[in-house]
């Protein structure tokens, strides 16, 4: 039997004879065909089922929804020659149509409930946050009291790719804001006839500030989103389960030996800025101000103590444990889909980078009290 002899109308007898199966494979087709019906305008319409061969809840569903229908427009839809089961499958979704419970209404929080539902979630983060941290602080004198537990393997893979790898990009970044600096500074003094002051400003710019907080920005993401995006898809893999299983924890094979070895690279790379940031400097300083390279030298260590340089350093290794156990903690924190990943990473960047200008800005109040 063709889909076209399901539905039989009879305008005459006001009969719709329906025949051959009424099932979900046929659905889209039955429905088509009931919307091409003249249907008529009031009256008493009946519906033989005798023919009908199968029914599922696809096509009591059909005929149930077309009979309410056509009840709003005064036709009332009778069925006949249904067999039992079929005539209870009808009455079944009959009653289904008719008995529709509501689905519950999502009451919005008030911006105070939000505020105070925040304020929870974050502290719970933080507390979460910070028996991660002490988790590892354990891990760590368990390390130190064995030795040959090290990761020394991990650790120079650390170093070799957050390290050595990102020399260029700091190089560049560096030497980019010492010719912004002079650039911006040398435009002020050079009308005042102070062009050789741009070598104090410069030194005590790059050295103390610029260069261990851009620095360490520029690893928040590069480096904080790399740890996060790692442990993230172990954790899905079930490899962090995998490495319980076996007896190793993960602090000991993949967190102690990232949060280390950004530990070690962090101050070599704030170095490495602080090099490029005064050459970029000198540069600028020669081409706009008529500073000679031979005068820049000379002058930079009479007027820049090395008190600058060292705490310039002091402060990378804060910031590289902040980077890192971040990074580590957000990747740990990953639930087992993908966009928690991505979710996780953001977070591990925003949090990191806000966390490095709260420690520079404390660093700077410490510092002003102690008048260094």
């Amino acid at each position: 039997m063709s889909a076209q002899e399901n539905v039989i109308y009879d305008q005459e007898t006001q009969q719709l004879i329906c025949q051959g199966e009424w099932d979900l494979t046929h659905f889209p087709h039955l429905k088509y065909l009931l919307t091409k019906i003249a249907w008529p305008k009031s009256g008493k319409l009946i519906v033989d089922g005798s023919a009908i061969k199968k029914m599922d809840s696809s096509g009591a569903w059909l005929l149930i929804a077309k009979q309410d229908e056509l009840k709003k427009h005064n036709v009332d839809l009778l069925f006949q020659h249904f067999s039992e089961a079929q005539q209870t499958l009808l009455q079944i979704i009959q009653k289904r149509l008719k008995d529709k419970t509501q689905l519950p209404k999502i009451q919005l929080l008030s911006s105070l409930a939000t505020l105070g539902k925040n304020t929870l979630q974050q502290w719970h983060e933080l507390f979460a946050y910070l028996s991660f941290v002490g988790s590892l602080c354990l891990e760590m004198l368990r390390l130190i009291r064995a030795p040959a537990h090290w990761r020394l393997t991990s650790l120079s893979s650390v170093i070799y790719r957050n390290g050595y790898q990102a020399l260029p990009i700091i190089a560049l970044l560096a030497f980019m804001i010492g010719v912004v600096i002079t650039y911006q500074l040398g435009l002020q003094l050079r009308n005042y006839g102070a062009n050789v002051y741009i070598i104090d400003l410069l030194g005590l710019s790059i050295l103390r500030e610029f260069s261990p907080l851009l620095t360490a920005i520029m690893v928040a993401g590069r480096t904080g989103s790399s740890f996060t995006a790692q442990l993230g898809m172990m954790t899905i893999n079930q490899e962090i389960d995998a490495l319980d299983t076996m007896g190793v924890t993960p602090g000991e094979l993949l967190i102690l030996p990232r949060i280390i070895g950004l530990f070690i690279c962090l101050p070599l790379l704030t170095m490495w800025a602080d090099i490029f940031g005064v050459l970029g400097g000198m540069v600028m300083a020669n081409s706009m101000l008529n500073i000679t390279w031979h005068d820049f030298l000379s002058r930079f260590p009479n007027v820049i103590p090395l008190r600058t340089f060292l705490i310039g350093i002091g402060k990378a290794p804060v910031f590289a444990l902040i980077i890192a156990s971040i990074g580590c903690f957000q990747g740990m924190s990953v639930e087992r889909n993908a966009d928690s990943v991505g979710r996780n990473t953001t977070r591990s960047v925003v949090l990191a980078i806000f966390f490095i200008i709260v420690a520079d800005a404390a660093f700077s109040i410490i510092f002003s009290k102690l008048k260094l």
